[in-house]
C-alpha cells in the first residue's frame, strides 16, 4: 500500500508525531490511520515513561484570568530545559492546564497529594475513591478539550512529543468572593 504525503500529514496533525514516525506507523499498520495513531500513542507513552524520573526545574508560570475578572488561575508547569519551556507546544499545554483548573476547580494535583484524613473520611462515607479523585485531582480529571483523555494522558502526549519530563508543580485558583 502506498503511503501518501497527505496521509502522513493528517496523522502528524492528529498526533503531533514527527514525519518519519508517522510514515513508519502507517507502513506498519497498512495505511490504517486509526491503528497508526494508536501505535504512535503507545510508543509515546513508552517514551514518556523513560523520561519520567528526570528532574524538571525549568518551565513557566501561566496566568489565566476569566474575561469578567471574577476568576483567575496561576499554574507552574515545569520541564527540563528552558528551550522546551519557550516552545509553543509547551506554552499551549500550560494554558490548557490553567483553563482546566479554572473550569473544573481541582483541589490537588494527584491522589498522593490528598491528605490521609480526607481519604479516610471518604472511605467512612462509603465514597468510591476513583470517582473522588476524578473530581478533585487535576491529573485524574477528564481533559476539558478531549474528554477521552485524562489530564495525565494529555501531559504524557506532550512528554512524548517534546522529549522531556513535564510536571505540574503547583497551582492556585482564585474566585471572587471565594474562601
Amino acid at each position: 500500500m502506498e503511503i501518501t504525503s497527505g496521509k502522513i500529514k493528517l496523522l502528524r496533525e492528529r498526533t503531533g508525531a514527527g514525519v518519519l514516525d508517522c510514515k513508519r506507523a502507517l507502513e506498519e499498520t497498512g495505511g490504517d490511520l486509526e491503528k497508526a495513531a494508536e501505535l504512535l500513542r503507545q510508543r509515546g507513552l513508552a517514551a514518556a515513561a523513560k523520561v519520567a524520573g528526570r528532574e524538571a526545574r525549568e518551565g513557566i508560570v501561566e496566568a489565566y484570568v476569566h474575561h469578567n475578572g471574577d476568576l483567575g488561575v496561576l499554574l507552574e508547569l515545569n520541564c527540563e530545559t528552558d528551550f522546551v519551556a519557550r516552545t509553543e507546544d509547551f506554552r499551549t499545554l500550560a494554558h490548557d492546564l490553567a483553563l482546566q483548573v479554572a473550569a473544573i476547580a481541582p483541589r490537588y494535583i494527584a491522589p498522593e497529594d490528598v491528605p490521609a484524613e480526607v481519604i479516610e473520611e471518604r472511605r467512612r462515607a462509603g465514597d468510591e475513591l476513583e470517582d473522588f479523585y476524578r473530581q478533585v485531582c487535576l491529573l485524574n480529571q477528564p481533559f476539558i478539550k478531549d474528554q477521552g483523555l485524562s489530564v495525565a494522558d494529555r501531559i504524557r502526549e506532550s512528554v512524548a512529543k517534546l522529549g522531556e519530563n513535564i510536571v505540574v508543580r503547583r497551582f492556585v485558583r482564585f474566585e471572587l468572593g471565594g474562601g
